[in-house]
């Protein structure tokens, strides 16, 4: 109804709870036995209509693992992945409690998405290529960078290897192939598929794969991305992590369809729509893609089906929107808790074991910070000198932003 209460020629729909109510979401009726794993070198676009409307899963309510697409992964390898979910969550924790100190301006957390990028990563090759948002900071861990690196350029101090020039949390690692996150939502979709163009045009073996969130598919670049995606047929694979919420946005104002994946299939695109807080299912789907890509087959569209359990960010309060209990009875459950469950279920790990890996890496974390300020503090500094404005842009910098360069020098730059 508009204000003079007549109908109104347009939908616009309102998110299913709001606060002071209490959520109520009904059971996952989704099995691992539901859907087929069809060959990804002979598949269809039209072959994956079941899997972009149905939800790929391998750890069932009983922790156990089965289906066709339970992966060729092994518990050794399960455990490093659950470690590194374990060292993302208890670092997203204590940075956060940093920001809330004074210690850091900005924080934001992948609390309830950590198997996101840790799985889909550890599917890949080292040679492949990451566009990230902010929640992937997982896959670094994966790829090998140190947590004092990270944390350098949390507090943006000397140390700070993009010098300040980005938001804290919008990482970037050249020796991981992890790209810069951008502030600007959505354009990384784009970016990552004219890499991927890039690298089948030089005949390199090398995938691209790249998330988006729920909100940002709103946006020109996800469209853009999937028709280039669609003509082109670069090894690429497009992420679109549903976690039910665009800051204060619930995701059913970003998109009309019934899923998020089945929207690829226009494109010609295959489409996969996986449960995303089961690590295994996450592994399979991405190397199901890559093997795909790597194959010269294109690109692979997967809905990842998550949920933020925590604040957009330190600067938002989620409860403005939304009520307390949703986080909790959001059937997907925890993916730490998932994994660690299976892991105990088959005699590869304990409570007792997974309780010290906790108390290790939290002391490993705040070695970590008490080594990075060494290098600088928010409130003390050093900071990246003023000269890093207008270095490692051009090879030779040109001649109006030397003058520029000159005239701040002048003016008692640092």
């Amino acid at each position: 109804m508009n204000n003079d209460g007549c109908e109104t020629p347009i939908r616009v729909p309102s998110a299913p709870f709001r606060p002071g109510e209490s959520a109520s979401f009904e059971e996952w009726s989704y099995s691992p036995s539901d859907l087929i794993k069809p060959d990804p070198l002979s598949c269809e676009p039209k072959d994956t209509i079941p899997h972009s409307t149905g939800l790929i899963r391998v750890l069932g309510d009983d922790d156990s693992r089965s289906g066709d697409w339970d992966p060729d992964i092994s518990d050794s390898d399960l455990l490093i992945g659950l470690e590194h979910m374990v060292r993302l969550r208890i670092f997203d924790d204590r940075m956060m409690k940093m920001q809330r100190t004074g210690k850091l301006s900005f924080y934001m957390r992948s609390l309830g998405e950590e198997a996101v990028a840790i799985a889909q990563t550890m599917a890949l090759e080292e040679q492949d290529w990451i566009f990230p948002t902010y929640r992937q900071p997982g896959a670094q861990f994966v790829r090998g960078r140190d947590m004092v690196s990270m944390i350098c350029h949390c507090i943006g101090n000397v140390e700070d290897n993009v010098k300040g020039r980005q938001m804290p949390v919008h990482y970037t690692y050249r020796e991981g192939r992890y790209i810069s996150v951008s502030s600007p939502v959505g354009t990384q979709f784009s970016q990552a598929v004219g890499v991927a163009m890039a690298s089948a045009y030089k005949g390199l073996d090398e995938v691209t794969i790249t998330w988006i969130g729920d909100g940002a598919s709103a946006e020109g670049d996800y469209h853009y991305a999937l028709n280039f995606a669609s003509v082109f047929r670069p090894p690429v694979i497009l992420n679109v992590v549903n976690n039910q919420w665009a800051i204060s946005t619930h995701a059913n104002l970003a998109s009309g369809s019934s899923t998020f994946a089945d929207r690829g299939l226009a494109y010609d695109v295959p489409c996969l729509r996986v449960d995303g807080n089961d690590f295994l299912a996450l592994y399979s789907v991405t190397d199901w893609a890559r093997k795909r890509a790597s194959a010269g087959l294109g690109a692979t569209h997967i809905e990842v089906l998550t949920y933020r359990a925590g604040a957009h960010s330190s600067s938002d309060d989620p409860t403005r929107y939304r009520p307390s209990d949703e986080p909790d009875v959001w059937p997907g459950g925890d993916p730490i808790h998932r994994l660690r469950d299976h892991l105990i279920s088959v005699g590869a790990w304990t409570e007792e074991k997974h309780k010290d890996l906790e108390d290790r890496i939290d002391s490993e974390v705040m070695a970590a910070y008490k080594e990075a300020v060494k290098f600088g503090d928010l409130a003390q500094g050093p900071y990246p000198s003023s000269d890093t404005i207008f270095t490692e842009v051009y090879s030779d910098v040109p001649w109006h932003l030397q003058e520029q360069w000159d005239e701040m020098n002048r003016l008692g730059g640092d």
